[in-house]
C-alpha cells in the first residue's frame, strides 16, 4: 500500500463524514476504520442511529408540552367575535408547507442519486463476476483438455507407436509438456470462492436498494399528501382533515428522524469505507490472495508486473513444444502407422482449442478490466451513493422540523374553527334580528291589521308611515322602527337604511332593551302590531 492512488480520490464530504466521532454504547471512542465485522465499530454507528431517537424524543416532548400549555391556558375568545383571526395560523401552515415542498424535491433528488450510485455498484460487481467467470471457465478447460483428452489420445498412441522406441519418446516429451501446462494452471487462483461472494453481495444489495428505494418513495409522496390535505382542510376549515392530518403528521414526524438515523449511520459508514477502500479489500481478501495479486488489480500500474505473466509464459512456450512434436509425428508416422493419424489430429485440436483459451485467459487476467470496475463501483458509492444519503438525511432533518412545527400549528387551527363553529351553532330562536324569523310562514290572522297608511300604494318614504314612539332614555329609535316593520309581509322590501336595521352585531344588554319594550307597545298600538 506505498503507492498512491492516481486515479481514485475520494470526495470532500467523506471526510467530512469520516471525521464523526465515533462512540461505542459504553460512550467510549472507537477507531474510525471501516471495520463492519467489528462490534465496537457496529456499536458506533448504532449509536449515531440512538442520535435521531433522541432528537426524536426531544421533538414528541417538546410537542407534547406545547400542546398541553395551549389547551390548559388558551384564553376564551370574545363572544361577539363571530370569525376569530386566523392569519398566523394560515401563514404557519403555508410557510410549513413550502419548506416540506422543498424538502421533498431534496429528497427525491437524493433518492435518485443514491439509486443510480447503488446501481452502478452492481453493475460493476456484475461485471467484475462475469470477468472472473471467464476466467474459471479458460482454465477450467484448458485443464480438461490436458488431463482427459490428450491424456486418453497419448494412451493410445503409446500402444500404436510402440515399436518404435523414437516415437514413443516424443509422446513422453508431450506428457512432460502437458503436466507443465497442468501445474501452471493449478497454480492460477480459484476464482469459484471470489466468484461467490462477489453474487452474494450484488444479489443482497439490489434486494436491499429496492426497498430502500421504495420505502423513502413512499414517504415521499406520503408527505405531498399530507401537504395536500392540510392546504384543503384549512380552505374548507375542516376539523375531521385537520384531525387526520394530526394523526399522520405524528406519524410521518416518527418516520422521518427514524430515516435520518439510518441514512446518517449509513452515509457515516460508507464514508469510512470510501477513505480507504484499498485497506479493507487488502485485508478481506489476505486468507485467499496474495498481495502482490491484490496489488497489481487494485492499481494497474506498469510499475507492477503482472503475477501471472510467467504461467502465461510458460503456458504458451509448453503449447508452443507441443505442436512442434505432433507436426513431426504427422508428416512421418502415418506413413509407417496409418491408425495413429486420428489421435495426432486429435491432439493438434486439442492444442489449438489450448492456445486460444490461452489467449482469452491472458486478455481476462489482464489488471485493465477489473480495475475498470473495480473503480465505477468506487465511484458509484463514494460519490453518487453518498452525496444522495446526504441529500436524503437534509430531506429528513428538514421534514422533522417543519411536521413538528406543522403540528404545533394545527392544534391551534382546530381551536379556532370550533370556536366559529360555536358561535354560528349559538342563534337564538327568539332573537328579533334572526333572518329566519321572517321565513315563517305568513299568519292569515294578520290580515285585518290596521295600517297606518295605504298598502296599495307604493312604498314610498318612510315619513308617510305611522309616527314612530316617543324616544326614551332606554328605548332606541331603531328599535320603535323595527317593532313597527318586524314580520310584516307588505314591507319586506323595504330598504334596510331606511328602515334603521340593526347593525349586524348587538350585545345581549339591546335584547334586553328589545324585551322591556312589548309592554309599552301593546299601550300604545293595541294588539295590531304585537310581535
Amino acid at each position: 500500500m506505498a503507492l498512491a492512488r492516481q486515479d481514485y480520490i475520494a470526495p470532500w464530504w467523506t471526510y467530512w463524514l469520516h471525521n464523526f466521532p465515533h462512540v461505542n454504547l459504553r460512550f467510549q471512542s472507537v477507531d474510525s476504520d471501516f471495520k463492519p465485522e467489528d462490534g465496537n465499530y457496529q456499536q458506533s454507528l448504532i449509536f449515531l442511529a440512538c442520535v435521531s431517537a433522541i432528537g426524536l424524543g426531544l421533538s414528541l416532548l417538546v410537542l407534547s408540552v406545547y400542546l398541553t400549555c395551549l389547551f390548559r391556558c388558551q384564553r376564551k375568545e370574545d363572544e361577539e367575535v363571530k370569525r376569530p383571526d386566523t392569519c398566523c395560523v394560515t401563514w404557519a401552515a403555508v410557510i410549513t408547507g413550502l419548506v416540506i415542498c422543498s424538502a421533498v424535491g431534496v429528497g427525491f433528488y437524493g433518492n435518485s442519486e443514491t439509486n443510480d450510485g447503488v446501481y452502478q455498484l452492481t453493475y460493476s460487481i456484475s461485471n467484475a463476476n462475469h470477468t472472473l467467470d471467464g476466467i474459471g471457465s479458460m482454465v477450467g478447460n484448458s485443464l480438461n483438455n490436458m488431463r482427459v483428452g490428450l491424456k486418453e489420445h497419448l494412451e493410445r498412441l503409446d500402444e500404436i507407436f510402440s515399436p518404435r522406441g523414437d516415437y514413443t519418446q516424443s509422446l513422453r516429451f508431450l506428457q512432460q509438456m502437458s503436466n507443465n501446462i497442468i501445474q501452471q494452471l493449478l497454480a492460477m487462483p480459484d476464482t469459484s470462492k471470489v466468484q461467490v461472494d462477489l453474487a452474494a453481495i450484488s444479489e443482497q444489495t439490489a434486494f436491499i436498494e429496492y426497498y430502500r428505494w421504495l420505502a423513502y418513495l413512499l414517504l415521499l409522496i406520503l408527505d405531498l399528501l399530507i401537504c395536500l390535505i392540510t392546504c384543503l382542510g384549512l380552505a374548507r376549515q375542516s376539523r375531521l382533515l385537520l384531525a387526520g392530518i394530526i394523526v399522520f403528521g405524528v406519524l410521518t414526524l416518527i418516520l422521518s428522524w427514524a430515516s435520518l438515523g439510518v441514512g446518517t449511520s449509513t452515509a457515516v459508514g460508507t464514508s469510512d469505507f470510501c477513505v480507504a477502500p484499498d485497506k479493507f479489500i487488502v485485508n478481506q481478501t489476505k486468507d485467499s490472495l496474495s498481495s502482490d495479486i491484490v496489488h497489481y488489480y487494485l492499481y494497474c500500474s506498469q510499475t507492477l508486473p503482472n503475477p501471472f505473466q510467467q504461467s502465461l509464459t510458460i503456458f504458451q512456450k509448453s503449447l508452443t513444444t507441443m505442436q512442434i512434436q505432433v507436426q513431426g509425428l504427422l508428416r512421418f508416422s502415418p506413413a509407417v502407422f496409418p491408425t495413429a493419424e486420428k489421435d495426432l489430429l486429435g491432439i493438434q485440436r486439442l492444442l489449438n482449442s489450448s492456445e486460444f483459451n490461452l489467449h482469452q485467459l491472458t486478455a481476462l487476467l489482464d489488471c485493465r478490466s477489473l480495475h475498470k470496475d473495480y473503480l465505477e463501483a468506487l465511484l458509484g458509492v463514494c460519490y453518487d451513493g453518498v452525496e444522495g444519503l446526504l441529500y436524503l438525511c437534509v430531506f429528513s432533518l428538514l421534514a422533522a422540523c417543519a411536521f413538528c412545527a406543522l403540528l404545533c400549528a394545527l392544534p391551534r387551527a382546530w381551536t379556532l374553527i370550533a370556536i366559529r363553529d360555536r358561535d354560528y351553532d349559538d342563534i337564538d330562536e327568539e332573537d328579533p334580528f334572526n333572518p329566519s324569523r321572517r321565513i315563517t310562514a305568513y299568519n292569515p290572522s294578520r290580515a285585518q291589521i290596521h295600517s297606518f297608511c295605504s298598502y296599495s300604494s307604493s312604498m314610498g318614504s318612510q315619513s308617510s308611515l305611522h309616527p314612530p314612539l316617543p324616544a326614551t332614555s332606554s328605548t332606541p329609535e331603531y328599535m320603535n322602527q323595527s317593532m313597527l316593520f318586524e314580520r310584516n309581509p307588505r314591507y319586506e322590501n323595504v330598504p334596510l337604511i331606511g328602515r334603521g336595521s340593526p347593525p349586524p352585531s348587538y350585545s345581549p344588554s339591546m335584547r334586553t332593551t328589545y324585551q322591556s319594550m312589548t309592554d309599552a307597545q301593546i299601550r300604545h298600538f293595541g294588539t295590531d302590531f304585537q310581535v
